[in-house]
């Protein structure tokens, strides 16, 4: 995985760089999930590994799929990537440019998981302590997972705040083992 990532990364900066040239982060941002989601297919990953389909036969899928929505600058991306034969790599640029695009906007995505679905003054609490300690926007998704038994466990970013009973008592079993 990492390996992909250490690929894709020059050029997820590199569309971000074109797409905030155009000042159409967004759209650039749909337009490569959207190319990533088809990448992704498992009918098109295996013509995308075929040596007997063309580069140009891949992209033409592609650009077909997109149909109008693509403007010149996005589709002269693609092509540098099927030049490179780096279409593959499509789902992780798009990874890794929503990440670019959230760092520039100060937002950030956040997972909390719970035994049970937060109320909504909790959550908009929570919403505010967080955007308070990361210092950016939050968007915050709650995923339900009885097994934390209580509390919550925050997952923003690459860091991890286990505040959930589940976390305790194992703190605890370590701590008398």
């Amino acid at each position: 995985m990492s390996n992909l990532t250490t690929l894709a990364r020059p050029y997820a900066k590199a569309a971000f760089s074109l797409a905030n040239e155009q000042s159409d982060l967004a759209g650039w941002d749909r337009l490569l999930s959207t190319v990533g989601a088809i990448v992704s297919d498992e009918t098109v990953a295996d013509l995308l590994r075929n040596p007997e389909v063309s580069r140009e036969q891949c992209l033409a899928i592609i650009t077909d799929a997109l149909g109008e929505g693509a403007d010149k600058s996005f589709t002269g991306f693609l092509s540098v990537l099927g030049e490179n034969k780096r279409l593959s790599l499509l789902p992780e640029i798009s990874s890794l440019f929503s990440e670019l695009r959230q760092e520039a906007e100060k937002r950030l995505r956040v997972r909390v998981v719970s035994a049970i679905e937060l109320e909504p003054r909790q959550a908009q609490q929570l919403e505010q302590a967080l955007a308070r300690r990361f210092d950016r926007e939050i968007e915050m998704e709650n995923i339900i997972d009885a097994s934390v038994l209580g509390g919550a466990i925050v997952y923003a970013g690459d860091q991890v705040i286990d505040g959930s009973l589940l976390g305790r008592l194992e703190k605890l079993q370590a701590g008398l083992a």
